[in-house]
């Protein structure tokens, strides 16, 4: 029995570098990209390896879960950590950037996440990449949840080290991913001891293995149903355009957060201000008195099909995430989760106005 699935031509180089070429085009970059074959985890975990390690001073900028996780790994990598956190209903300013290198002149590093799914929340790169540019640290970046939602230009906000994965906004497969490396971070990787070799964790054994042998052999078998699925995926946005799909992400978002204002019930946006929320998804804050977690459940008893997550951990009690990213960036997608919210705050006998909701997001999609 054969399928469709199963009895494939082997990926070959030439055709994993072209992917990898088409992914550059969707960054807009002229530096050197890796597709990496696992979840975005691993290029993030490899790229702060490499690049980080002992008398490394960094500057962790933590507006999310994934913030902290990668204050985590550059400690264990023996760098000098300085957590910039703020509030998880706000963003990073690229003031609080320069003031933090005023006090840390020996910053050499910096983490950032864009826009972290997890809390609804998007960050300034452009603003904070000039003031990390003038300083002349390293600058990592996790555009994960960010590519394909809004702008992602590593090139022109001087972004060092850029992680993206398919998995979100550009809704495609979650086991690759991608990182873009200036020639700055190749030379820092380059000079640390302690960056990983001969690891499925080293970005150095794709560039001394890969990219410096004309890009002809490849590490190692690749995931090709991924690599095929990340192909078609970009496939997709360039035939949209990639200015149409960022689009219907921000209109998404609007339509969200407009939709859950006028559905009442005691609930309201997570993140005060509109400028900070990620077009990705939208965090709501749940009604005094209730937990968020059940009222997602309920949500989806009504609705299975609807987007909606609560907050992980601890923010499960306060948090309901609409995931409108991917194939669920729709007005449909977003009618459909409020109206199911809308199921759920009734149930526990608050008012609602499901209508005044729906005209919301129509009103607010553009």
């Amino acid at each position: 029995m054969t399928h469709p699935f199963l009895d494939l031509a082997p990926l070959g180089a030439d055709r994993f570098a072209a992917i990898e070429d088409r992914v550059a085009r969707l960054l807009s970059t002229e530096r050197d990209v890796v597709i990496m074959q696992g979840e975005a985890l691993l290029p993030l975990e490899g790229a702060n390896r490499a690049a980080a390690g002992p008398g490394t001073t960094a500057l962790n900028v933590v507006t999310g879960p994934y913030g902290q996780t990668f204050g985590d790994w550059l400690r264990d990598c023996g760098a000098t950590v300085i957590d910039l956190a703020v509030p998880f209903h706000t963003a990073v300013t690229a003031e609080e950037i320069r003031q933090a290198f005023a006090e840390h002149p020996e910053i050499d590093f910096v983490s950032l996440v864009h826009a972290e799914a997890a809390t609804g929340n998007t960050n300034p790169v452009a603003e904070i990449g000039e003031v990390v540019r003038a300083h002349g640290a390293l600058f990592y970046l996790d555009a994960v949840a960010s590519i394909g939602a809004e702008p992602v230009l590593p090139d022109a906000w001087g972004v060092d080290l850029c992680v993206i994965g398919a998995q979100k906004a550009m809704g495609g497969p979650a086991g690759v991913s991608a990182v873009s490396v200036s020639e700055r971070a190749w030379a820092r990787m380059t000079a640390n001891p302690k960056a990983p070799r001969r690891s499925y964790l080293s970005l150095l054994d794709w560039k001394e293995r890969w990219i410096d042998g004309g890009r002809t052999a490849l590490l190692h078998a690749p995931a090709q149903l991924e690599m095929l699925a990340l192909e078609a995926c970009v496939e997709r946005i360039e035939a949209a355009g990639l200015d149409a799909v960022m689009a219907r992400h921000a209109s998404a978002a609007a339509a969200t957060r407009a939709g859950a204002v006028a559905l009442g019930g005691g609930l309201e946006p997570y993140v005060y201000e509109a400028r900070d929320a990620a077009p990705v998804a939208t965090t709501l804050r749940a009604p005094s008195g209730l937990v968020a977690s059940e009222l997602v459940r309920r949500a989806l008893t009504a609705d299975p099909a609807v987007p909606l997550a609560a907050g992980g951990g601890a923010l499960a009690k306060e948090m309901i995430r609409v995931n409108h990213y991917g194939a669920e960036a729709t007005p449909g997608a977003v009618r459909a989760s409020l109206a199911a919210l809308g199921v759920a705050l009734s149930e526990r006998g608050l008012s609602v106005d499901v209508e005044a909701a729906l005209r919301a997001v129509e009103g607010a999609w553009r």
